[in-house]
């Protein structure tokens, strides 16, 4: 079941996303077959060199990019994630600004890619992915 997003929550651009929460990542922009998210650097995120743990980032990337995908109806269409491939460039040591772009989007299938930044926009990685578009409605999926 879809789970939309209330007043007293936060709202990653309608819904209610629990794990964006413990990852602390923060909705910046949703339009335009564009998207832009913050995750902000915190110890529960880091690996054993104390860099931002991979899997960290590439959540954030998975997420950014779907909501790109989904950025003409944000509330009408969810995308399930097809394949994804990340390219790690740098270690993470701060924060970190992710956007990504719809660059096609098809009547079941959109293609996202985006560039994971830190604020000197320094390229840490990036990924492009195919997403599934599932028609929503609320209260189903």
């Amino acid at each position: 079941m879809t789970v939309y997003a209330k007043k007293s929550g936060i709202s990653y651009f309608g819904f209610h996303i629990p794990y964006l929460e413990l990852l602390g990542v923060e909705p910046i922009e949703c339009a335009n077959d564009r998207a832009v998210t913050r995750m902000n650097i915190r110890t529960e995120l880091l690996n054993s060199r104390g860099h931002v743990h991979g899997g960290a980032i590439m959540s954030v990337l998975d997420f950014t990019l779907s909501a790109a995908g989904r950025s003409v109806d944000p509330l009408g269409i969810g995308l399930a994630t097809i394949d994804m491939t990340t390219s790690c460039i740098e270690p993470g040591m701060t924060d970190l600004i992710v956007e990504a772009r719809c660059i096609r989007r098809g009547r079941s299938i959109a293609f996202c890619e985006g560039e994971a930044r830190d604020p000197d926009g320094k390229l840490i990685a990036k990924a492009s992915a195919s997403f599934k578009l599932i028609r929503l409605s609320p209260g189903s999926d």
